[in-house]
């Protein structure tokens, strides 16, 4: 049995948990109180020396970072694919899912948001503002690049979820959460409105997660 370790309000535990999903897949769930410093602790260290969420214990090896574990989720057990077929498509969604894990998300961290805070004199208020800057920047390309699309299908790149969506949603309930208005990006609303119709999207959201506070 796998054996999973996530907070509820971590996007990048968030996009696993809809991975998991929409491959059929409930893991062993394991809580990691990110407020309470429970990623710190000398044995969540030993199993990942990064002290970071999410991680996947696979009974034969822990992996870490989200999007590696996806991928290897959809490796090894490819139905439903969240990647596609063609090569050039595979590397679009993959740069839409980049453009959040990589660019934005980094910058609206826990223990990115406490650094500033306590390195360079910011309050609550100049961390807020400083995660807010770094999504709408974003979230604006990732509309524009969703907006382009010319397939017609009620998901980022086509008529089913993947990796995109799996990102993307997340990373909308965070702007929520930062007080961003969403008004100006009307297709990621879309996008974000089909995927909240599906079982996979709706369970994963952290509200709906047992260690929920």
């Amino acid at each position: 049995m796998m054996r999973f370790y996530g907070f509820f309000r971590s996007s990048s535990s968030y996009r696993c948990r809809i991975a998991f999903n929409l491959k059929g897949i409930q893991p062993d769930f394991v809580p990691v109180n990110l407020r309470a410093g429970e990623q710190r602790d000398p044995a969540f260290l030993a199993m990942n020396p990064q002290g970071l969420l999410p991680a996947l214990d696979t009974g034969r090896g822990v992996l870490t970072q989200s999007l590696a574990i996806i991928e290897w989720l959809d490796e090894t057990r490819p139905a439903p694919p969240l990647l596609p077929a063609d090569p050039v498509q595979r590397a679009a969604v993959r740069a839409f899912a980049q453009i959040i894990a990589c660019e934005i998300h980094p910058l609206q961290n826990l223990r990115v948001l406490n650094f500033i805070k306590q390195n360079y004199g910011l309050d609550q208020d100049g961390a807020d503002a400083w995660a807010r800057h770094w999504i709408a920047e974003g979230l604006t390309a990732c509309e524009a690049i969703a907006a382009r699309r010319s397939h017609g299908g009620a998901f980022t790149f086509g008529d089913t979820p993947g990796l995109a969506d799996i990102c993307l949603i997340p990373q909308l309930f965070s702007a929520d959460r930062f007080g961003l208005d969403s008004a100006s990006w009307p297709r990621l609303r879309e996008i974000r409105a089909a995927c909240d119709a599906l079982p996979a999207f709706a369970d994963a959201h952290p509200a709906r997660q047992p260690d929920a506070q």
